[in-house]
């Protein structure tokens, strides 16, 4: 197939739900999930006389995130209305920022090390959300504006992403920033994160960008490179047939897999931005900016780098173990407690995330301790349970949260290491099976595993498996 004489230009505007107890302009909480239209106020619900109060949080979260990604937080930046007509906005505006954003420039990189490959940002700026409306099967809609005031940050990135798979890597690696400095929980299904997207094509060589396409209801990876796709194949085919493509918003249906078209797009102007009168500039000072960094942990591309240096680990262990702050702690924890990083990632990678969900992972609700996890690893190394029993013991601590020496004294699963008992059972078991001895002496060494796995069974999995290897061996004189 020959290459599509168009270059794709893609720009992606993320809204972050901030991880603050109450809304922006008021003390309503900010809870998810509470009874429709709960919580309300008249601040939230632009009643009139109402008057906003920043949330002062609010305000520290954002910078958090402005300073982790790298972009400059302006001493100065200016709320302002933002008018448009909608059921779940009863002010009629939203409360955001236009012209004196709260912070600008920055990068999303992609990809671990130096010079590597990354994507600019444009702006961040502070607003509001608004509510939610539920279209039922009976032709109504119903109005919930318990997210009426709850802080958002938008994060607009520059056009510099060219493809829907660039794509769904930026905002991976955005959202694992922005879960690892503890702004956000991330969770696109209850629309904590949420992406709108920009899309034109333009042919190569040409700077000027194309008609653009505005894309929303993106919630979720698949769902932003699926619309994507589906952007892309339309404009290419309305141009390769001579057609113009019309400046547009479109909504992506994750259910029925296609785009639908919502309404012409709008201008900055057609918002009649206009300086917030209800509410001052908002002034950041130089000290209370260093201080808030100072909070700024360590981010994940970087942690990813450590492990790999640090820990000798290969990418695939790296990308998972570091995939949230919680995930990462817990295995720094167990790998140092045990001494032994890669028995650490083994167990934690094919054990423990087999039996916890992502909300878990995310959060770092796990079933068992890293320190109990660790000395699990070292009862193994020191040769008191085999790797058998140590599953038989993992799956006693996920279920009753017991440390590992307990589960195995009460069990009594401290492995056989007597060579004289095992050497009588090592006799029976070679008695009890004289045709596989056969094979063994007659050359096919590898039937002597069976052999082994006979003494196995008859001690429980209790039995040290490289000690009746040897035994065995020694009594079949080979």
């Amino acid at each position: 197939m020959s290459e599509l004489p168009y270059k794709i230009v893609i720009g992606l505007e993320v809204h972050v739900q901030l991880a603050t107890q109450s809304k922006l302009f008021c003390r309503c909480p900010a809870e998810y999930g509470a009874e429709p239209n709960a919580n309300v106020c008249p601040v939230c619900l632009g009643l009139p006389g109402a008057l906003p109060v920043l949330n002062r949080r609010a305000v520290e979260l954002a910078a958090l995130a402005a300073r982790a990604l790298g972009a400059e937080v302006h001493r100065r930046s200016v709320f302002a209305r933002k008018n448009y007509f909608y059921p779940d906005l009863p002010k009629g505006y939203q409360i955001s920022q236009y012209d004196q954003p709260f912070a600008t420039g920055g990068a999303v990189q992609l990809e671990p090390g130096e010079g590597g490959p990354s994507v600019g940002l444009e702006r961040i700026h502070l607003e509001e959300d608004a509510g939610k409306s539920f279209h039922t099967g009976a032709g109504s809609t119903l109005i919930d504006m318990n997210r009426c005031g709850v802080p958002l940050i938008e994060i607009v990135s520059k056009p510099e992403i060219h493809s829907p798979e660039q794509a769904h890597r930026y905002l991976s690696e955005l959202r694992r920033v922005l879960m690892y400095i503890g702004i956000c929980d991330g969770n696109m299904e209850r629309g904590s994160l949420r992406c709108d997207a920009n899309l034109s094509v333009r042919p190569k060589g040409s700077t000027a960008l194309g008609t653009k396409t505005e894309i929303k209801n993106l919630n979720s990876f698949r769902g932003v490179e699926r619309g994507l796709r589906a952007v892309i194949d339309h404009q290419l085919e309305v141009l390769g047939t001579g057609g113009r493509i019309v400046r547009q918003t479109m909504l992506w249906d994750a259910k029925a897999q296609r785009l639908a078209g919502m309404r012409t797009k709008e201008e900055a102007h057609d918002y009649r931005y206009f300086p917030e009168p209800d509410l001052p500039a908002l002034e950041m000072d130089a000290a209370s900016l260093d201080l808030l960094e100072r909070e700024i942990p360590e981010l994940p591309m970087a942690r990813r780098s450590r492990f790999t240096g640090e820990y000798q680990l290969p990418p695939y262990d790296v990308e998972i173990l570091a995939s949230t702050r919680p995930l990462a702690d817990y295995f720094e924890a167990c790998a140092r407690a045990s001494g032994s990083p890669k028995a650490a990632s083994n167990w934690i990678l094919n054990e423990l995330l087999r039996e916890v969900s992502d909300e878990q992972v995310s959060t770092g609700s796990f079933p068992v301790r890293a320190e109990d996890l660790a000395e699990l690893l070292n009862l193994m190394a020191d040769g008191t349970i085999s790797g058998r029993i140590a599953k038989e013991v993992f799956a006693e601590m996920v279920t009753t949260g017991s440390g590992p020496r307990q589960v195995v004294e009460s069990k009594g699963l401290v492995q056989v290491t007597d060579e004289s008992a095992l050497s009588e059972v090592a006799r029976q078991v070679i008695e009890e099976h004289d045709d596989v001895v056969d094979k063994i002496r007659g050359g096919k060494d590898r039937a002597i595993e069976f052999l082994v796995g006979q003494v196995m069974k008859k001690t429980r999995g209790r039995a040290h498996p490289g000690l009746v290897n040897r035994i065995l061996r020694r009594r079949l004189g080979l």
